[in-house]
């Protein structure tokens, strides 16, 4: 890899104004200004949850409180399909290790502290004031409460923490500070309630949001160490809240439901009010919560029809890109597939209605009309650059290439099963792979050698109208059908297909950019979000402007674009420029 000096050099550009060929961290001298510039890469003022990996066990309950950090947090206890359990998960940032259980089952208790230092105390069915110690290795039992229950919520550390709220009374406004040794009962809360969410510390808390109202309360309270104060409301009043944050001034509020319906919303609150934030990726009640505002973590919970052991991390400063109007196409479909390396340099062929040949050439400001394809289709995989590209199946096995000026017809597929809305890798016409297809959806892989199609390992699921990205011996296929909306992302080797992390949102004929199997982008599919793809995890990132499906997309995760989709204007192009970037005048 290069240095900033062999890419830039050491001496200080002079240029009228802002300097187009500015890279990350450069100075130049704007003559027309009088001042020296720099430029540095955009990032969220917000926070963006992305896609961690999975515990071991899918359970809600586990554990409510502030039980460590974003990249050193523990999960306790819970509640799978099966019942209670006792189980405990360190998270490391990475990966869920199960070590020592509680010496006793039970689901939604308070447990505060460290991966490595927390008391969980209370918890059920039925509730209890029993309350475990860990060290770090062990569980050892000590000191109860004085007030049994569960479902309520805490603050604090294993050797100062505050427990608040929680049944089996639906009104209970009990309070209790721990010392490390035992617990005091202190002064109650003003609203007794559970399945509320908390935040802070043994002595600067916030408690919010709960039962017993069958939609939750927006309810927040403010604990000085002494009393506990009314303060503004949360936006969406809600039940069975996740929570993180060490701070009355920075807490983040997650997930939960209202009546019957699953919850992403995500809220943070500065002290004073609570703002909206960008939504989980998976609707949840009752998950963990650990770290703070600016790196939080979110895990389990209860999903509709069962259990989760999903994990989402939360993050504040995140590199953005921006997506820009680009030029139309001259002819509005969808359907149609794109081969192309950057938003600037693109080819758009096939698509519908009437299926049909016609294919488009962008420059990055326009489209112009060339050689159309010898057979019209829709629902066709296209991969490749603007002048060696290859349009494959749609309509039969028909296997087209591009040469820059016109469409010939090659050695067809060999797959006997669909090929409609396949999935498609490779960055020119003699090494591509297809995957997927429907009706009916298949699994079959196959990788092109610049003359012939040869069976290779089929993907994990079947699936059609996936997005597909990446080169033939490094791809990645995620999202799709299967036949319901899926968010599974499947990562190829040059052999084998590996089950890696989700998509926060699932969606289908969604549009997709990458060069490997480790950067890549996703966006549209209905949803208008985007996400980016770090070879671990999703991270949204700035929206398309206009939500739709069954678009052209090409490119990679810096330099991408969308063309023609199911909704009105079907023609409109969008150019995403992921190395979104702002010039800064130096003051000092």
């Amino acid at each position: 890899m290069a240095t900033y000096k062999e890419k830039v050099g050491t001496a200080v550009v002079n240029v009228a104004g802002n300097y187009p060929g500015a890279v990350d961290g450069q100075l130049w001298y704007d003559s027309t200004a009088g001042s020296y510039k720099y430029q540095f890469a955009a990032v969220t003022t917000t926070g963006s949850w992305s896609t961690g990996n999975s515990m071991n066990l899918s359970a809600d309950g586990r554990g409510l409180g502030t039980q460590g950090t974003q990249d050193a947090a523990l999960a306790v206890g819970g509640a799978t399909t099966g019942g209670t359990i006792a189980n405990t998960e360190i998270y490391n940032g990475t990966n869920w290790t199960e070590v020592n259980d509680l010496n006793a089952t039970r689901t939604a208790m308070t447990s505060l502290g460290s991966n490595t230092a927390t008391v969980a105390t209370g918890g059920g069915p039925p509730a209890v004031t029993s309350t475990e110690l860990w060290n770090g290795t062990n569980w050892t039992e000590v000191n109860n409460m004085n007030a049994s229950k569960q479902t309520g919520n805490g603050s604090g550390t294993a050797t100062a923490g505050l427990a608040f709220g929680g049944t089996p009374t639906p009104t209970n406004a009990n309070t209790e500070v721990w010392n490390g040794t035992n617990w005091t009962e202190v002064n109650n809360l003003n609203s007794g309630r559970y399945s509320l969410g908390g935040a802070g510390t043994s002595t600067d808390a916030i408690a919010f949001a709960g039962s017993p109202e069958p939609s939750g309360v927006g309810l927040n309270e403010q604990w000085n160490g002494t009393n506990w104060t009314e303060v503004n409301n949360i936006n969406t009043g809600r039940t069975y809240i996740g929570s993180a944050g060490t701070s009355t001034s920075a807490a983040l509020g997650f997930g939960g439901l209202t009546g019957s319906t699953y919850l992403t919303i995500t809220e943070q609150f500065n002290g004073t009010n609570w703002t909206e934030q960008n939504d989980l990726g998976t609707a949840r009640f009752m998950p963990g919560g650990a770290g703070t505002t600016t790196a939080g973590l979110a895990y389990g919970g209860g999903i509709p029809g069962g259990k989760t052991a999903a994990t989402e991390e939360w993050n504040v400063g995140v590199p953005i890109g921006a997506w820009s109007t680009g030029g139309n196409l001259n002819r509005a479909r969808e359907k149609g597939a794109s081969a192309g390396i950057s938003n600037s340099s693109a080819l758009y062929f096939g698509g519908s209605p009437a299926p049909a040949g016609e294919t488009e050439s962008y420059n990055g400001t326009n489209w112009t009309e060339v050689n159309d394809l010898n057979t019209n289709r829709d629902d066709l995989a296209g991969n490749g650059t603007q002048t060696s590209a290859l349009a494959t199946g749609g309509s039969g096995t028909v296997t087209e290439l591009w040469n820059g000026t016109n469409w010939t017809e090659v050695n067809n597929l060999t797959r006997s099963g669909s090929t409609a809305a396949m999935g498609a890798a490779g960055v020119n016409s003699t090494s591509s792979l297809v995957f997927g297809g429907g009706a009916p959806l298949v699994a079959l892989t196959e990788a092109w050698n610049g003359t012939n199609w040869t069976e290779v390992n089929d993907l994990n699921a079947a699936k059609d109208r996936v997005g597909g990205t990446g080169i033939i011996t490094s791809a990645l296929c995620f999202g799709g059908r299967t036949p319901g909306t899926t968010a599974t992302n499947e990562s190829w080797n040059g052999t084998n297909w590996t089950e890696v992390g989700d998509l926060n949102t699932a969606r289908a004929a969604l549009g997709a950019a990458g060069d490997n199997n480790t950067s890549a982008l996703a966006f549209g599919g209905g949803p208008a979000n985007t996400e980016l793809w770090n070879g671990i995890s999703w991270t949204e990132v700035a929206d398309i402007s206009q939500a739709g499906d069954a678009g052209g997309s090409n490119g990679i995760a810096t330099s991408a674009l969308y063309s023609g989709r199911n909704t009105s204007p079907a023609a409109s192009t969008e150019e995403w420029n992921g190395n979104s970037t702002t010039q800064k005048t130096l003051t000092s």
